[in-house]
């Protein structure tokens, strides 16, 4: 087991343990011309940054980025932050870790997210939406992709499962949409859902560190998510033409705009229904994290990049009594603070 997560890290400790480096580079101070070894080390509670200030330029050469080191190093607090001083760092042996450890991961059961997506697949009336649908979740060459792809780099559900976390709730969000809106196609909403960010599956890589494929970087997870829906869709004869136009418009529209890289806009009830509701899921799924975190005050978050905005923690500024006596290392009378993010 990992000795120490970096959630669980206290000012003034001295901590040996072991992270995920997620980028390196020695730096230069322009007035001072002293040089060190900047770190943004990770694992399954967070990212921490870390400066290595001697005897640096031998041990850089021997890790990279992506790679998992053992580190010796003290927390401090810089600028309202915590961050390590690293005293000693050496790349780990292969086999002495679990790479889970390393990687952010749904807070649900994976194998029940999964059943509840085929569910809601299995309940689509249309025949040729299910019969497409149940080809793409069911394909023994995307179903472990789609239960382990996270939904984004940073932005929301950034973790192991997120995908299908996501997916899933959109499909509890559709249903709860078309009961409110009879008028519209609720087949169509479980098929946006399910196929609207089915191309990051192979956008992201996910197996070490979060990063972008070769392939996602030139053409995004829409585009890959048309081509793989086109080949399904040719594999079933007689699909109906516009059918298929209605499908493409709900994927390349539902970031709702120019600016957020949708070619077009939506056009139609379902397509204007989804991008919003897909917004909606994003958004909570963003605050959730920012919320979970140590991050920032008391009573408000550091700022959400998603959002451009902090947040406040409403719970902590209506009740302030609730935590007034936590103690300065996050726990209240020598309990976990609740806020601390569980592994």
């Amino acid at each position: 087991m990992k000795p120490a997560y970096i959630a669980d890290l206290q000012p003034d400790q001295t901590v040996t343990s072991l992270f995920l480096v997620r980028s390196r580079e020695v730096r230069t101070s322009g007035k001072s011309g002293a040089s060190w070894l900047q770190l943004e080390l990770v694992d399954r509670t967070g990212s921490i940054e870390a400066k290595m200030w001697d005897n640096f330029s031998d041990v850089a050469a021997t890790f990279d980025r992506d790679d998992i080191v053992k580190v010796r190093a003290r927390v401090k607090v810089y600028r309202g932050r915590q961050e390590l001083t690293v005293e000693q760092i050496a790349r780990a042996g292969e086999g002495g870790y679990d790479l889970e450890d390393f990687l952010p991961h749904t807070k649900q059961d994976v194998a029940q997210l999964y059943a509840q997506l085929r569910e809601a697949v299995n309940a689509v009336a249309d025949p040729w939406l299910k019969k497409l649908l149940v080809s793409v979740v069911e394909d023994p060459a995307i179903a472990p992709k789609l239960k382990r792809a996270p939904a984004a780099m940073t932005m929301h559900h950034a973790y192991l499962g997120g995908l299908l976390e996501h997916i899933v709730s959109l499909c509890g969000l559709v249903c709860a949409a078309r009961a409110h809106y009879p008028e519209v196609n609720g087949d169509l909403l479980i098929a946006a859902a399910v196929l609207h960010d089915i191309g990051k599956i192979d956008e992201l890589a996910y197996e070490r560190a979060f990063s972008y494929t070769t392939e996602g970087e030139l053409l995004g997870h829409i585009v890959i998510a048309l081509a793989l829906v086109r080949r399904k869709i040719e594999a079933l004869p007689g699909f109906p033409v516009p059918l298929v136009a209605v499908l493409e418009h709900l994927i390349i529209s539902h970031h709702g705009s120019y600016e957020f890289g949708s070619p077009r806009l939506p056009m139609f009830p379902e397509a204007v229904l989804f991008h919003y509701l897909d917004d909606l899921d994003s958004k909570m799924g963003a605050m959730r994290a920012s919320l979970g975190s140590e991050r920032g005050e008391r009573e408000w978050t550091e700022r959400n990049p998603s959002l451009r905005r902090t947040l406040l923690r409403v719970e902590d500024y209506l009740h302030p009594a609730s935590e007034a006596a936590a103690a300065p290392n996050g726990t209240l009378f020598g309990e976990p603070n609740p806020r601390t993010p569980k592994r």
